[in-house]
C-alpha cells in the first residue's frame, strides 16, 4: 500500500546522520570560527548581545523586504555567531528561519528549507524539555509554517498541506495554555498563523478532504479570536488539533523519528561548539571541521529527497486517498452525532472566504461533508455585502437585488443538498465580512431565507454546546437607557448616544408577557446594580445602545442607563452560568460605514459564551425603535409559549412583522413606524449566536 515508503527509510538513515554531526550553513558560511569576532562579542553582557541579535534580525528583515538581500544575510550572519555564543537556542533558531525567509525571497528555495529544516531541528528540542507544551510548541509549529508556505508558493500543494497540519497541530496543544501566546513574538515567520489555518483549509478543499478542511475552518476562528481578544483558552476538542490520516501515518512518523533521533544526536555538536575555541583540542577541531566540510553535500541530498518523485508520488495519493479516510476522522463524527440530537433537522455551514473565490462546506447529520466552490472574488463579495449592509438600514431602498445575489452565492449552491436533508435549522459560522450579513434576510426570489429556516450562528463548534437544553422558567432582568444624552469617544470621534424612547414601552410590554421580569431604568440601570443579578434570571435583557466596532476589543462596548459603559474585554469577566440568553436589542456593527473582517461580532459571541450564558441576541444596525419593540413582542410572546426553542421564537416573529401579523405591534408601534414592517431593516437585524434551543 505504501510502494514508496522503503525508498523514504533508507533515505532518513542519510539524514539522521547528517542531522546528527551537523548544523550546516550552505554556500556562504555564515557561520565561522572567527576567533577576534567571538571574544569580542564575550565582552558584552548578556542583555546587550540579546537586544543585538533582536536588533540584526529586525534590520535584515527590513533590508530583505527592501530587496537588499546580501545587506541581510551580513546581519544575520552576525546574528548567529552572537546566539551560539550565548547558547541561545530560541534566537538562533529565530536567525534560521529569517535566513530561510531571505533565500526564499531570493527564488532560492533549496536554501530556505535547509535553514528551516534546522530551525526546525532546534525547536523540537526545545520543545522537547517542556514539561507542558509552550513557547518552544508555538515556535515548532510557526517554523512547520515556513516550511509549508515555502512549497505552497512553489506550487507543490500535498507538501504545504502536510507540514501546515503540523503547525495546528502544534499550535493546538499550545492554547490549553494561552497565555503562552502573549509573550513578545519575534518576526521570524513568513505568514501568520491565521494566514496558516486558511492556506490549509483552501489546500485541503482543492483536494476534496473536506472534513479535514471543516476542522480547519473551525479552529481558523479560534484563532481570529486569540488575535483579537488574547487569552483565548482552549479545551479538549481544539486541543486534538487536526487528525492525521492513516496513510498519513508513514510518512509522519518518519519525520518524527528524524527529529528525535536529531535531537539526541545532535547535542555533540552542541556540546563541541560551547567549548571555547583555545580550549577545544586537535580532534575536537577536526571533528568540528568534518561536520562543516560534509554539510553542503548532505543539505543537498535532503532537498533532493524532500522534493524527489518517489516522495512526491507518495504525498500525492494521500491527496487522492484522503477523501475515503475523511468518513472515520473523529472529529465528523462528533459533529454529526450533536447535529442529529438537535430536534429540528440541522445542518451545519461553513463559508471560506477566499481571494478568487468562495468555500461552502456543509455538515449534515447522517451524510459526508459536502464541500461547494463559487466563483465570486473577495473584492466582489465584499462591494455586494456593503450595497446589502446600505439597503438594509434604508427601508425606502430596494434590498432584494443585492439580497438575491448573495443567497445566489451563499445557498444556491447547497440548496439540492438542504432539500435532501429536509433541513430546518441552518447553524451558521460565518467567515470574514459575512459576519456582517444577516442570513435570514437573504431573498430566494420569491420569499426571505427565515421564512424557510431557522438561523443559528455560531463562533465555533468546538467552543459551543450545540445541545445544551434551556431552564424551563422564564424570568427576565431587563434594564433599559430611556432617557438623557451621553457623549462617547469613538476613536478619535465622539458620537452622541441618546436615551430611547420605546425602550421603557420594550421592558413594560415584556414584563407584560413575562410577569416574572425586574425592571431597571436609566440611573437604576448601572453596572455596579445590574451585573450581579444578572446570573439570578434566564433572561437577561439590555434596551440600550451597544456598539461593536473595528479595533480592539475595548473599542466596542455596552451602554449602561447611568451613562457607564463596559468594554467587550469587561464582558468577558461576568459570570452567568445559569444564563440562558443575554439580548441586547439597540446594539450596531459598522459604526461610520467601516467594516473590517467581524472580528468584534466574532468576539461579542464568544465573550457571552466565555461569561456561561448560553445564547445571545444581538443586531447588526440600529433598529428603529418602534420596530424593535415590534419584534420583541413577537418573540417573547412566542418564547413563553414554551413550544419553540429560541432559534425558531426568533424566526417566528420575523416571520410575523413579514407578514404584517397585528398581534407583533400594538398602537404606540403602529403609530411610530407606520403598518408596514416587512423591510429587513425592521428584523432582519438580530441575530442568535450560540445554543439555539
Amino acid at each position: 500500500m505504501y510502494p514508496h515508503l522503503q525508498y523514504f527509510s533508507i533515505f532518513a538513515v542519510n539524514v539522521l546522520f547528517f542531522l546528527s554531526c551537523a548544523i550546516a550553513y550552505p554556500k556562504n558560511n555564515l557561520v565561522n570560527s572567527n576567533t577576534q569576532a567571538q571574544n569580542n562579542h564575550a565582552q558584552q553582557p548578556q542583555n546587550n548581545q540579546q537586544s543585538e541579535i533582536k536588533r540584526l534580525n529586525a534590520e535584515a528583515i527590513a533590508a530583505s523586504q527592501q530587496g537588499r538581500f546580501t545587506a541581510a544575510l551580513q546581519r544575520l550572519q552576525k546574528a548567529l555567531v552572537i546566539s551560539k555564543e550565548l547558547a541561545n537556542s530560541s534566537w538562533e533558531a529565530v536567525t534560521l528561519n529569517n535566513l530561510g525567509r531571505v533565500y526564499q525571497n531570493q527564488g532560492d528555495y533549496s536554501q530556505a528549507l535547509s535553514f528551516f529544516f534546522t530551525a526546525l531541528r532546534i525547536n523540537k528540542e526545545l520543545s522537547v524539555k517542556e514539561t507542558t507544551p509552550g513557547q518552544a510548541y508555538t515556535d515548532l509549529g510557526k517554523t512547520y509554517s515556513n516550511i509549508g508556505y515555502l512549497f505552497d508558493i512553489q506550487n507543490k500543494p500535498e507538501l504545504a498541506v502536510f507540514f501546515y497540519k503540523h503547525c495546528l497541530i502544534n499550535r493546538e496543544k499550545v492554547r490549553l495554555n494561552p497565555s503562552v501566546f502573549s509573550a513578545p513574538q519575534p518576526d521570524a515567520y513568513s505568514i501568520t498563523v491565521a494566514q496558516t489555518y486558511r492556506f490549509l483549509g483552501e489546500g485541503l478543499l482543492k483536494q476534496g478532504r473536506v472534513a479535514e478542511a471543516q476542522r480547519t475552518i473551525d479552529l481558523l476562528k479560534v484563532e481570529e479570536l486569540e488575535e483579537y481578544l488574547h487569552n483565548v483558552p482552549g479545551n479538549q476538542r481544539t486541543a486534538k488539533g487536526i487528525n492525521i490520516l492513516p496513510i498519513e501515518k508513514p510518512i509522519k512518523q518518519q519525520l518524527d523519528q528524524t527529529l528525535d533521533n536529531a535531537v539526541v544526536l545532535g547535542k555533540e555538536l552542541t556540546k563541541l561548539r560551547n567549548i571555547p575555541p583555545q580550549k577545544r583540542s586537535p580532534q575536537q577541531n577536526q571533528r568540528i571541521n568534518q561536520l562543516v566540510g560534509n554539510q553542503q553535500q548532505l543539505l543537498e541530498a535532503f532537498n533532493k529527497f524532500i522534493t524527489s518523485p518517489a516522495v512526491t508520488a507518495q504525498i500525492d495519493q494521500i491527496s487522492r486517498t484522503a477523501r475515503r479516510q475523511n468518513l472515520d476522522l473523529e472529529n465528523i463524527n462528533e459533529i454529526r452525532d450533536n447535529l442529529a440530537r438537535l430536534p429540528q433537522k440541522s445542518v451545519l455551514l461553513y463559508p471560506l472566504v477566499l481571494k478568487d473565490r468562495l468555500e461552502l462546506v456543509l455538515v449534515t447529520p447522517d451524510s459526508p461533508p459536502i464541500h461547494r466552490p463559487v466563483a465570486v472574488t473577495r473584492e466582489q463579495l465584499n462591494q455586494t455585502i456593503v450595497t446589502f449592509r446600505e439597503a438594509l438600514t434604508n427601508p425606502s431602498r430596494n434590498i432584494k437585488k443585492p439580497a438575491s445575489q448573495l443567497y445566489a452565492w451563499l445557498i444556491k449552491p447547497i440548496e439540492n443538498d438542504l432539500q435532501q436533508v429536509k433541513t430546518q435549522t441552518l447553524i451558521y459560522a460565518p467567515d470574514d465580512q459575512l459576519r456582517y450579513v444577516p442570513l435570514a434576510a437573504l431573498y430566494d426570489g420569491k420569499q426571505w431565507l427565515v421564512e424557510r429556516f431557522n438561523v443559528n450562528h455560531i463562533t465555533a463548534t468546538s467552543l459551543t454546546n450545540l445541545n445544551s437544553p434551556r431552564t424551563s422558567t422564564l424570568r427576565v432582568l431587563a434594564g433599559a437607557f430611556t432617557r438623557g444624552n451621553f457623549e462617547v469617544a469613538l476613536g478619535n470621534r465622539q458620537v452622541d448616544f441618546s436615551g430611547l424612547p420605546f425602550a421603557g414601552r420594550e421592558v413594560e410590554s415584556l414584563a407584560a408577557i413575562i410577569p416574572q421580569t425586574k425592571k431597571l431604568l436609566n440611573d437604576d440601570f448601572s453596572p455596579q446594580a445590574t451585573v450581579p443579578q444578572m446570573d439570578d434570571y434566564p433572561i437577561v435583557h439590555l434596551a440600550t445602545h451597544a456598539a461593536f466596532v473595528v479595533g480592539k476589543p475595548e473599542d466596542s462596548f455596552i451602554l449602561f442607563g447611568n451613562g457607564d459603559r463596559v468594554n467587550l474585554t469587561d464582558i468577558g469577566t461576568w459570570s452567568l452560568p445559569r444564563v440562558d440568553l443575554v439580548v441586547l436589542s439597540a446594539c450596531e456593527t459598522g459604526l461610520g460605514g467601516k467594516l473590517g473582517n467581524g472580528e468584534e461580532i466574532l468576539g461579542f459571541g464568544y465573550q457571552i459564551q466565555k461569561t456561561g450564558a448560553r445564547a445571545a441576541i444581538a443586531s447588526l444596525w440600529a433598529v428603529d425603535d418602534g420596530g424593535t419593540q415590534a419584534l420583541m413582542n413577537a418573540f417573547y410572546t412566542t418564547l413563553s409559549s414554551g413550544k419553540f426553542t429560541k432559534a425558531e421564537a426568533l424566526r417566528q416573529a420575523q416571520i410575523a412583522l413579514i407578514n404584517g401579523d397585528s398581534q407583533a405591534k400594538n398602537q404606540d408601534t403602529s403609530a411610530a413606524v407606520g403598518s408596514n414592517l416587512t423591510h429587513p431593516y425592521y428584523w432582519g437585524s438580530f441575530i442568535l449566536i450560540g445554543n439555539g434551543l
